[in-house]
C-alpha cells in the first residue's frame, strides 16, 4: 500500500509539473515524418530585407533557437526575475516567442507577471493560483494569449495561410480538450501550401516546419 501511494503521488506530481507549462509535449508521427520546411522553401523575403527592426530582431531569434534549443522540458523552475529564463538547450513552447521578444527588448517574464498582478481577475484561472507567480505565469500559452489580446494584438483567425505574416504568433488547441500551443510565423514561404513555416517546439527542441494548420488556431497576434 505505501509503495502504490509513493508512485501514485509520483504520477501526480509529473503531471502537475506538465500542466504547469506550456502544455505541450507532443512528439507526434507527422512531426517525425515532415521534413524541415527549409529545404522546398524560400526566404521570402530574406531576414536582411525585412524593414520592421523588431520583426526583424524577432525572427533572427527564432531562427538561432532551432540551431540551440534541442530538447524540450515542462518542469516547474524557479527563475530570476527580470529576464529569468531555463538553459537555452532546453525549454518548452512558449519559451521560443519568450527569447525572441527579448531580443527586441521586451521581457514578457516582467511585462505579463506587472500586468497579472495588477489585474489578475482578468487571466484564466486554470491553475487554481491565488497570486501572480513571476517563475511560471509567462510560461503558460493561456496568460500568453490574455496578454497579448489585452495589449490590443488579436487579430481574426482564418484559414488562408497569407493571412499570417512573419513575425505573427500562433496559438493552437493540439487535442480540442485544451491542450495548448504557441510558436512564431517564420519569413519561410512554402510556394507549393502558399503559407509561411512556424517556428515552434512541440517536444523536439524548436523546429522550423509548415505546420500551421496542423491544429486548431485559438489564437492569432501581430504585437510589431
Amino acid at each position: 500500500m505505501k509503495k502504490l501511494y509513493f508512485f501514485t503521488r509520483i504520477a501526480a506530481f509529473s503531471l502537475l509539473a506538465f500542466l504547469l507549462s506550456c502544455q505541450t509535449n507532443v512528439v507526434t508521427q507527422a512531426q517525425q515524418d515532415t521534413p524541415s520546411i527549409f529545404s522546398p522553401t524560400v526566404a521570402k523575403p530574406k531576414l536582411t530585407e525585412i524593414q520592421n527592426d523588431s520583426v526583424k530582431k524577432l525572427l533572427e531569434s527564432a531562427v538561432e533557437q532551432t540551431t540551440l534549443t534541442k530538447s524540450y522540458d515542462p518542469s516547474y523552475v524557479v527563475l530570476p526575475y527580470p529576464n529569468g529564463d531555463v538553459p537555452i538547450e532546453t525549454g518548452v513552447c512558449s519559451d521560443v516567442v519568450i527569447r525572441a521578444f527579448r531580443k527586441v527588448g521586451i521581457d514578457l517574464q516582467k511585462e505579463i507577471h506587472e500586468d497579472m498582478s495588477a489585474n489578475f481577475s482578468s487571466y484564466p484561472k486554470k491553475w487554481g493560483l491565488k497570486a501572480a507567480d513571476s517563475n511560471i505565469d509567462h510560461r503558460r500559452v493561456p496568460n500568453l494569449q490574455t496578454f497579448f489580446t489585452r495589449k490590443g494584438k488579436a487579430l481574426p483567425i482564418t484559414d488562408k495561410g497569407e493571412d499570417y505574416k512573419p513575425g505573427d504568433i500562433v496559438a493552437w488547441d493540439l487535442d480540442g480538450k485544451g491542450i495548448t500551443h504557441i510558436g512564431l510565423v517564420s519569413n519561410i514561404w512554402n510556394e507549393k501550401t502558399k503559407r509561411y513555416g512556424i517556428i515552434h517546439n512541440i517536444g523536439g527542441g524548436t523546429q522550423a516546419e509548415d505546420r500551421i494548420f496542423d491544429w486548431k488556431i485559438i489564437g492569432h497576434y501581430r504585437y510589431f
